[in-house]
């Protein structure tokens, strides 16, 4: 679900559409609206929670309309309304799949809790699907552990070989007249290169299988992320994006440790800038949100396709050809580590907007 519920008005009634946007919005819903099945249709692209949905349309059946919403937003909840309420309109209703049924006029505080109801409802799904895609990532970490403790011993001693006898090869090119290097050492940079890139790999590997204890102390968020900027300023230029900080200027301290939120916000910069063309822009918004702070790292790219949404945190699941699978994942687990929850959506710029939260510092 959205930071604030989305409602979607769909009736034909302009009066009655625009009393129940001023009630909503009064109660904190974020409204849209439609007049017909075709305007609805579009209206409802971009997502929304929990839909109102007149029975008669100009365009098109109510019930007929429900159905296509279910289809194609099965994460949200349909509520009808009509003004002719029969058994056959109620029975149309429940196969259509609506969460529920008012007859208009409805009184404000029914439909106000018929509404909290369907989001209610709306939170529970969401968090079933959690629970599920927690306990496959729990699977797929449970073998991951298991086959970083057999793998990382036979790994590393031949790549520390490697490296050592690729050092020893390096001296020795070294001391041939300098025309006969060059054509040796760039081949033994490869090569180094190429290890590194394992070395790092395996890294990631024992992190993500077997996290070390936290050690978690009350830290300021504003300096951390100035010092991630910092770091990648000169790498968003070479791309010609645009890096921004949009930071609340009452930030409290967090409860965590520096070097695993520094990765956090390094892993998640880094994937926006890749995935922001030149002429763009990528920002990080931090500001406080009840009893926690919510960090965004957003940007003006292509985004992320809502099919693979759910996949993006699981071990081993990369859209990149040289990937891991595993830099979205140890984003995951840290911020988990630390008691935060992290998603993404669509971002304002245009693009994905990657969030997280963490506790603050009592």
């Amino acid at each position: 679900m959205a930071l604030t519920p989305r409602v979607l008005l769909v009736d034909d009634n302009a009066a009655l559409v625009d009393n129940l946007r001023e009630t909503l919005e009064d109660e904190g819903y974020t409204v849209a609206s439609a007049g017909a099945v075709a305007e609805a249709l579009k209206v409802a692209a971009p997502g929304f929670d929990v839909a109102l949905v007149d029975l008669k349309l100009p365009d098109g059946d109510g019930t007929a309309l429900t159905e296509q919403l279910r289809r194609e937003h099965p994460d949200a909840a349909i509520v009808m309304l009509t003004g002719n309420a029969t058994v056959e309109t109620a029975a149309a209703a429940v196969r259509s799949g609506a969460f529920a049924y008012l007859v208009k006029p409805c009184s404000t505080p029914n439909l106000l809790l018929t509404l909290e109801q369907a989001l209610r409802h709306v939170r529970l799904q969401a968090e079933k699907r959690e629970l599920a895609r927690r306990a496959n990532v729990a699977e797929k970490l449970a073998a991951v552990g298991t086959m970083t403790a057999g793998l990382s011993h036979e790994i590393r001693n031949p790549l520390n070989a490697a490296s050592l006898q690729l050092a020893v090869l390096e001296r020795r090119v070294r001391k041939l007249p300098r025309s006969d290097q060059v054509p040796l050492l760039e081949p033994l940079e490869l090569v180094r290169d190429e290890i590194a890139r394992l070395e790092h790999l395996l890294q990631d590997f024992l992190q993500f299988a077997r996290p070390r204890e936290l050690d978690p102390l009350p830290l300021p968020l504003e300096p951390m992320i100035a010092a991630v900027t910092d770091l990648l300023a000169g790498d968003a230029e070479r791309r010609g994006v645009r890096l921004e900080r949009e930071l609340a200027s009452d930030l409290p301290r967090i409860l965590g440790e520096d070097e695993k939120l520094r990765q956090v916000l390094m892993n998640l910069t880094l994937n926006a800038l890749e995935a922001t063309p030149a002429g763009g822009r990528v920002r990080i918004t931090a500001r406080t949100r009840q009893e926690e702070i919510w960090v965004a790292i957003e940007d003006s790219g292509t985004g992320i396709d809502p099919q693979i949404r759910q996949r993006i945190f699981e071990p081993f699941f990369s859209t990149k050809a040289s990937g891991s699978g595993l830099g979205l994942p140890i984003v995951h687990a840290i911020v988990t580590q630390h008691g935060g929850a992290v998603g993404v959506d669509d971002s304002p710029l245009g693009g994905a907007r990657f969030w997280f939260t963490l506790q603050r510092a009592v």
